[in-house]
């Protein structure tokens, strides 16, 4: 059977499942290793060197002026990834970003950010994934090492402690945290949109 482009993207966008084992598959390896490349070409730049980040521009094709990351940064699928404008992220992130993931303006994440936007099948678990979309929206702030589970949502002006394990959505203006996270308190929405 014959697959159109993009199929894959297109089965991964409903959440799956996808089984590597499928021609349509292939798609998604190319991207992995062309976005392993690019991270890799990066990661081995000096910091100072501004050439890490026409690598970074490659890997998500676009301009990176108003989005700063600190390598080192590891990233599978540049193409799955978006981000608004004045996103900061702190060095040693790890996106693996098959599901999508999306930055909104102004959010930010501190070292050892981790994100899973795949699962394995319980019982085919080497070549059945499923997907879930992970969104940071407007303004929220990641601690250290703080680990977003496939399909999650982290709300508006919404912070996440450090080592916080999130497992469901957290709404806007929440300070949530824990393994896994829960809503400890509530911001002052008057007060943090002036953040």
């Amino acid at each position: 059977m014959e697959y159109e482009k993009g199929y894959v993207y297109e089965l991964m966008d409903q959440g799956g499942p996808t089984d590597n084992r499928e021609p349509y598959f292939k798609e998604a390896v190319d991207e992995m290793m062309r976005s392993r490349v690019l991270c890799a070409k990066a990661n081995a730049a000096l910091p100072d060197d501004p050439a890490y980040v026409g690598y970074l521009e490659e890997l998500f094709g676009r301009k990176l002026e108003d989005v700063r990351i600190l390598t080192p940064f590891i990233c599978d699928f540049g193409n799955r990834v978006s981000f608004g404008k004045g996103v900061f992220l702190n060095h040693s992130a790890i996106l693996s970003a098959s599901g999508g993931i999306e930055f909104e303006d102004g959010c930010m994440a501190a070292p050892g950010l981790r994100i899973a936007t795949i699962n394995h099948d319980m019982n085919d678990r080497h070549t059945v994934y499923t997907y879930g979309k992970v969104t940071v929206k407007k303004n929220a702030w990641l601690g250290m090492n703080v680990t977003l589970c496939p399909g999650v949502t982290v709300g508006e002006y919404a912070v996440v402690a450090a080592g916080a394990v999130v497992t469901k959505d957290v709404p806007p203006y929440a300070v949530a945290g824990g393994v896994p996270a829960r809503v400890i308190r509530y911001l002052d929405p008057a007060e943090a949109s002036t953040y």
